[in-house]
């Protein structure tokens, strides 16, 4: 049996890595290039990702790929169903469907996007702060979870909303406002596992501000499970800010979002099926990307958990066979 490969200057463990490849002895991989590796193998992923990747070109180059402007109308063209002219046909006014679903993929991403990262930017910080101080300062920010946590999401997104005021900035405000709590609660709990660690005790002894500590030390190793949550948590951000916007809170006509196109055209659903199938399939695929690469990157990442996933799952489907 060969013996492992020694630690040394860059030079040599090159040197010894070569001769343990042609003596055919595994050279361990890091765990980065492990998830990559997993992430390039799992179809799903690549499914959801290349999905994810369309909408995103699409949504960049709207200005340049849609066939109308999102706002012209076309009077002699009204409710015109799909065909050559129209290829997802026109709206009420006339307008084209097409190139509005493609602007709208620019509101609803954008949304989502800039919403997912003001939920990981107060969860993540309440978290750290509440976890690594502990006593009044976690019981405070624990307090104001729970409270939030008490209150379903979408009632209380409706009612921030609400007094905020119809628009599109409301509803990423009331998404934010109710979203954040469940990461805060994650990270938390994951530092109060990481600040009694080796090396958070050595960084403190060296004088390190606690500060450093937080960002430098204790972040890096809880930031990816938080974003495996972001990615899983992605699909439903879109589908409340939808859920808003259809209700009347969200963008307001004439913009384009998708959430506001499946309102306008819900009095024209049994005439033009078509205005409202087309924003709610881009919705759909959009929520279904997400989960895809949210449930490859928790596999890869933490693979343990995934097969327990995978049994669990096979479990239930045996159980509704029988």
């Amino acid at each position: 049996m060969a013996e492992p490969v020694s630690v040394g200057p860059p030079t040599a463990i090159a040197e010894q890595a070569a001769a343990a490849l042609a003596e055919g002895v595994p050279v361990p991989r890091g765990p980065l290039r492990l998830a990559l590796r997993r992430l390039r193998r799992d179809r799903a992923v690549v499914v959801g990702g290349t999905i994810l990747v369309g909408l995103a070109i699409a949504a960049a180059a709207a200005p340049l790929v849609a066939p109308y402007s999102p706002t012209e109308p076309h009077f002699a063209a009204t409710l015109r169903g799909p065909g050559s002219d129209f290829l997802l046909g026109t709206d009420n006014l006339g307008r084209d469907e097409l190139s509005r679903l493609l602007w709208g993929a620019r509101l609803s991403l954008g949304s989502v996007a800039l919403a997912t990262a003001a939920i990981m930017f107060l969860g993540v910080g309440a978290g750290l702060v509440s976890g690594y101080f502990g006593g009044i300062v976690d019981n405070l920010v624990q307090r104001v979870v729970d409270t939030l946590m008490a209150f379903p999401s979408l009632v209380l997104a409706l009612a921030i909303a609400g007094v905020l005021g119809p628009s599109l900035r409301s509803v990423v405000i009331a998404v934010v406002a109710v979203q954040w709590v469940s990461y805060a609660r994650l990270v938390r709990g994951m530092v109060l596992g990481a600040r009694s660690q080796p090396y958070v005790e050595a960084a403190r002894g060296l004088g390190a501000s606690p500060r450093w500590i937080m960002v430098r030390e204790i972040l890096p190793n809880v930031l990816p499970p938080v974003i495996v949550l972001a990615t899983l948590e992605m699909g439903g951000v879109l589908l409340t800010i939808s859920s808003l916007s259809f209700l009347g809170l969200g963008a307001q006509p004439p913009a384009s979002e998708w959430g506001t196109m499946l309102n306008e055209a819900r009095p024209y659903f049994e005439s033009n099926p078509h205005l409202m199938i087309a924003p709610g399939i881009a919705i759909s695929a959009t929520v279904l990307a997400f989960n895809l690469v949210g449930d490859g990157l928790r596999d890869a990442l933490d693979p343990k958990t995934g097969r327990l996933v995978r049994q669990s799952r096979r479990r239930r489907f045996l159980l509704r066979r029988r």
